[in-house]
C-alpha cells in the first residue's frame, strides 16, 4: 500500500523531482526505501516547502527559509531510515557529495555576485544605460537594441542583472506606452535567457552543467546558434507590431564610470579566463579558478586603498573624487536568500534521490513513456522539450539538478539539448524565469503576467525552433 502511496505522490510532483534515466546517481547509491513511511513523509515535506516558494510574492516568506527548513527535516528522515536499514554509509555518502557540490557552487557564485556588485558600484551598468538612454532612439530601434544587448551580455553578467538593466531603459524610453514596454520587456527577457543558455556564466543551470564535467566550457558554444534562434524568431515577429515612434531626446544626466571600473572589468574578464583556463587544462574546478580570481581584484582593492590614503595626504594633485570601495561590502551584498535558496533545494533534492525517488521518476520517464513519434523525436528529446516547458512553471533548478544527480546515459546532443531547454524554457511565461520576475517587480504594472502571456505563442515557436535548429546541427 505504502509503495502505491508513494508512487502517487511522487507522480504529482514528478517534474520537480526528476526527468533522468539511470538508476545512480552522482553521490553513488540509495537507500532504495521508497515504500517506507518516513520517506513518504520527507516527499511530503518538500511538496510543503515547495508550495511556499512558489507562492512567494502572495506569502512575502522569503524562498530559502521554507526549503532550509525542508532540507534539515528531510535528512533527519533520511537518516531514520538509513539507520533501519543498516545504510548508514549510503546516507553519508550521499550528504557530503551534495555539500561538496554546493560548496563549489556557492564559492563560484559568491565571486560572481561580488564583481558584479563591484561593476554596479563602479557605475558601468549605469552608464551603459545612460549612453542608451541619451542616445534618442525610437521605438523599433530601443526593441532591438536592447534584445541584442541582453543576448550577448547576459552572457558574462547573468540573465537576471542584464533584464534588470535593459529594462529600466526600455521603461524610460516607453514612459507611458504600455504596449511598447511590455513587447520591449518581453524581448528583454527572452534574449537574456537565451544569451544565458550557451554560457556557464550565464544561468545557474547551465554553471551546473559546466562544474559537474559533462559539458566543458568550449562545447557550450554548440549552442549559440540554437539559442539565437530561440531569441531571433519571437522578436523577429514582434518587431512587426512594434508601435511606430521616431527618435526621441530623453534628457537623462551622464554618468561616468568611477575610477576602477576598468581595471574591474578586466580583472573580471581575466577571472573568468581563470576559471576556464582551470576547468579546461589543469582538470580542475571551476570554483577554484574563481576564487583564484577573487583574490585578483582583493590585491588590487588592497592596492587601490593604498592610492586613496596616500591621495587624502596629498589632495591637491589629484582631480577625480576617490570613490573608495571594500571589496568585502560587495560579498555582502550578494543575493544570499537565493544562495540560501540554492542549499535548501540542493540538498532537499539529494535527500529525496538518497531514498530512492529519483530512480522511480527516471523509470517513468525514460522507460516506461514513450515517444509519442519514435519515428519524428527520441523518447530522450520528448522528455527534454518538456523540462523547458515545465521550467516555465516550476523552477528549473531543482529540475536541472535532478537531472545531473540521476546521471543518465543520454547522447552528448541531449545534454546540449537539456541544458538549452532549462535555460530558455523559462522565457514561456513571465515568472517562468528569475529574469522575467525581476522585470515585472521594476516596471511596476506595465510589464504584466497577462501581458507576457499575449506573446507566449511567438515564444513558444521560437522555442520549438530553437530545439529543431539544435537537433539538426548538434545532433
Amino acid at each position: 500500500m505504502y509503495k502505491k502511496l508513494s508512487l502517487i505522490i511522487l507522480m504529482s510532483i514528478l517534474p520537480i523531482l526528476s526527468f533522468a534515466q539511470g538508476t545512480e546517481s552522482l553521490s553513488a547509491v540509495s537507500v532504495h526505501a521508497i515504500d517506507q513511511p518516513l520517506a513518504i513523509a520527507a516527499v511530503v515535506v518538500f511538496v510543503i516547502a515547495y508550495l511556499f516558494v512558489m507562492t512567494e510574492d502572495f506569502t512575502k516568506l522569503n524562498k530559502s527559509k521554507p526549503v532550509i527548513l525542508a532540507a534539515g527535516i528531510i535528512w533527519i528522515l533520511v537518516a531514520i531510515v538509513g539507520k533501519s536499514l543498516g545504510a548508514n554509509n549510503i546516507v553519508h555518502s550521499n550528504f557530503d557529495h551534495i555539500m561538496t557540490e554546493y560548496g563549489e557552487l556557492l564559492l563560484f557564485l559568491l565571486v560572481a555576485m561580488a564583481y558584479i556588485n563591484l561593476m554596479e558600484d563602479r557605475n558601468v551598468f549605469a552608464k551603459l544605460k545612460s549612453t542608451l538612454l541619451r542616445a534618442g532612439f525610437g521605438y523599433l530601434a530601443t526593441f532591438w537594441l536592447t534584445g541584442i544587448i541582453s543576448f550577448f551580455l547576459s552572457a558574462v553578467a547573468d540573465n537576471l542583472t542584464t533584464a534588470l538593466v535593459m529594462s529600466t531603459v526600455v521603461i524610460s524610453i516607453g514612459k507611458d506606452n504600455k504596449k511598447f514596454i511590455t513587447m520591449a520587456c518581453v524581448n528583454v527577457v527572452v534574449a537574456a535567457n537565451a544569451g544565458g543558455a550557451f554560457s556557464p556564466f550565464g544561468d545557474i543551470t547551465t554553471l551546473m552543467v559546466w562544474q559537474t564535467g559533462i559539458v566543458k566550457f568550449t562545447e557550450f558554444f554548440a549552442i549559440f546558434i540554437p539559442s539565437l534562434v530561440n531569441f531571433l524568431v519571437p522578436a523577429i515577429i514582434m518587431s512587426f507590431f512594434v508601435p511606430k515612434m521616431e527618435s526621441q531626446s530623453i534628457i537623462e544626466e551622464k554618468v561616468e564610470l568611477k575610477r576602477g571600473a576598468i581595471p574591474v572589468i578586466l580583472l573580471f574578464i581575466l577571472t573568468i579566463a581563470t576559471a576556464v583556463s582551470f576547468e579546461h587544462l589543469l582538470h580542475l574546478p571551476p570554483s577554484l579558478g574563481m576564487m583564484t580570481g577573487f583574490g585578483y581584484v582583493m590585491i588590487y582593492n588592497y592596492i587601490y586603498g593604498l592610492k586613496i590614503a596616500y591621495e587624502n595626504r596629498n589632495p591637491k594633485k589629484h582631480k577625480m573624487p576617490p570613490h573608495a570601495f571594500d571589496i568585502f561590502d560587495k560579498v555582502k551584498e550578494a543575493e544570499w536568500d537565493t544562495l540560501l535558496f540554492f542549499y535548501g533545494i540542493l540538498v532537499s533534492v539529494q535527500g529525496l534521490a538518497a531514498l530512492g525517488y529519483l530512480g522511480l521518476a527516471s523509470q517513468y520517464i525514460y522507460t516506461d513513456m514513450q515517444s509519442i513519434a519514435p519515428s519524428i523525436f527520441s523518447a530522450h528529446t520528448q522528455a527534454n522539450t518538456i523540462i523547458g516547458i515545465l521550467s516555465a512553471i516550476i523552477d528549473n533548478i531543482p529540475v536541472m539538478f535532478a537531472v545531473l544527480s540521476m546521471n543518465p546515459t543520454m547522447e552528448h546532443a541531449q545534454w546540449l539539448l537539456i541544458t538549452l531547454t532549462a535555460g530558455v524554457g523559462g522565457s514561456l511565461l513571465a515568472i517562468g524565469s528569475a529574469a522575467g520576475v525581476a522585470v515585472m517587480g521594476k516596471s511596476k504594472g506595465k510589464y504584466t503576467f497577462m501581458g507576457h502571456l499575449k506573446w507566449t505563442w511567438v515564444i513558444a515557436l521560437g522555442y520549438f525552433a530553437s530545439i529543431i535548429v539544435h537537433l539538426l546541427i548538434n545532433h
